[in-house]
């Protein structure tokens, strides 16, 4: 009997999990996925969970419960500390892992530019734990609007800015116009919140500026239209956690700034530089192997793969790594028949973004629409795309009686225990 190959995935992203679930139970690999968290989160759902519309576990899933029927698939949490390509093994905290085949779907992480004062005090939103840490302070936020008599004081805590005009900026500032409109005049009708002012800043000249002219002025006008103050061609110089000063020399008063301005990737320790190009992405062929490394390939964000139509790389967003995994699963099977392998080419099926309630923006190949069916379409395709059936039910529930009360019941501030209990290490 042919013994196995192993195959180690690093990441349980949308390419990571997808290349698993593509080679589940195949009889010639053992596939081992490594992650520092126990689920996969679906990140384009994030801004709801850190506006209480969702709660996190509606965008998580247990990623032993999505492989509870694979006898091939082992699971391991914990983080990658280094990678020998020589000896090819990945150290990890709790033990080296060999492999004969490594795929990294690392993905990518806050992009703060260099700034250090930026990245001390503006809130990131990229993983559920940061989803909540923006939901506890924004909530806490209107909580500390109760009590302050200065001025001055209120309006730097009602002054939210939000830098980055891309989905996740756009979709975030929609959902707090909302909430200042719908949902606090309900919840806080003894305070004032009309002098709450949502900024949202962005480099380009356009909101959603990799879309099309019709979605780019449409998701603009939907956003003025909900009372955002939107700022283009607008970059932050600094942030010290009280002033955000802007390249014209602007500043704003704000202790509540949003950081959703651009990404760069994760990188482990181990890579030869000629391998990382910029936004620290790996370089790889049309195969997705990683240039000069044999038997490792990246997928996704992580990955930077030139091609005709795409000569300085993919987008970085769900579609082309749900694509590269499932070539790399085909390419793999193909490679353990001694078969040819196919290029990647990515099939751009479109994009969209929510600005609020039934207002929305789809781009398709040959055209794109605005407005109530693009804002349906948004949600359906959402649906289709999230894992299991209770949390598509759960979802779809908590959209509807949020569509005919304007209204959501998550609300919560969740606090860290006030106790905190000490773990024995082996070493004590």
């Amino acid at each position: 009997m042919i013994q196995p190959e192993k195959i180690v995935i690093i990441g349980a992203g949308f390419a990571g999990l997808r290349l698993a679930q593509e080679l589940i139970n195949h009889p010639n690999y053992e596939v081992w996925l490594i992650d520092k968290q126990n689920y996969h989160q679906f990140q384009p759902l994030m801004y709801q969970v850190a506006t209480a519309r969702l709660e996190p576990a509606s965008i998580s899933f247990p990623l032993r419960k999505v492989f509870q029927k694979a006898k091939n698939v082992r699971i391991r949490i914990t983080k990658v500390s280094e990678i020998n390509f020589n000896d090819q093994f990945v150290n990890t905290p709790i033990g080296d892992f060999n492999y004969d085949h490594l795929v990294l779907s690392i993905g990518c992480t806050t992009n703060y530019f260099g700034n250090k004062s930026i990245k001390k005090f503006a809130y990131p939103m990229k993983t559920i734990p940061e989803a909540i840490q923006l939901r506890n302070r924004i909530l806490q936020t209107f909580e500390d609007a109760l009590n302050t008599t200065n001025p001055d004081k209120l309006q730097a805590l009602l002054n939210f800015v939000i830098v980055g005009g891309g989905a996740t900026g756009v979709e975030l500032a929609g959902a707090l116009a909302e909430m200042k409109h719908n949902i606090l005049p309900k919840d806080y009708p003894d305070k004032d919140f009309s002098k709450l002012t949502i900024y949202l800043l962005e480099g380009s000249p356009h909101t959603l500026s990799p879309m099309s002219q019709g979605s780019q002025k449409m998701s603009q006008l939907y956003l003025e239209e909900l009372g955002v103050n939107v700022k283009t061609n607008t970059f932050v110089s600094d942030y010290d956690g009280s002033v955000v000063t802007l390249n014209s020399g602007e500043i704003i008063n704000s202790k509540n700034v949003i950081w959703a301005a651009g990404v760069t990737g994760n990188i482990i320790k181990g890579f030869p530089e000629q391998c990382i190009t910029r936004g620290n992405r790996l370089i790889v062929n049309r195969h997705n192997q990683v240039e000069g490394l044999k038997q490792v390939y990246a997928l996704g964000d992580i990955a930077y793969m030139s091609t005709p139509h795409y000569e300085h790389g993919h987008p970085q967003v769900a579609g082309v790594a749900l694509q590269q995994a499932e070539v790399l699963a085909k390419n793999l099977s193909k490679l353990s028949e001694g078969k040819p392998l196919k290029d990647f080419e990515y099939k751009d099926k479109g994009s969209m973004a929510t600005i609020g309630k039934r207002k929305a923006v789809v781009d398709l190949p040959k055209f794109s629409f605005q407005g109530r069916l693009a804002w349906f379409t948004w949600m359906f395709i959402h649906l289709m795309l999230i894992l299991s059936i209770k949390n598509k039910l759960l979802i779809f529930m908590n959209w509807m009686i949020s569509y005919f009360n304007n209204d959501s019941t998550l609300r919560i501030i969740m606090k860290p225990a006030a106790t905190k209990v000490k773990v024995k290490t082996k070493t004590e």
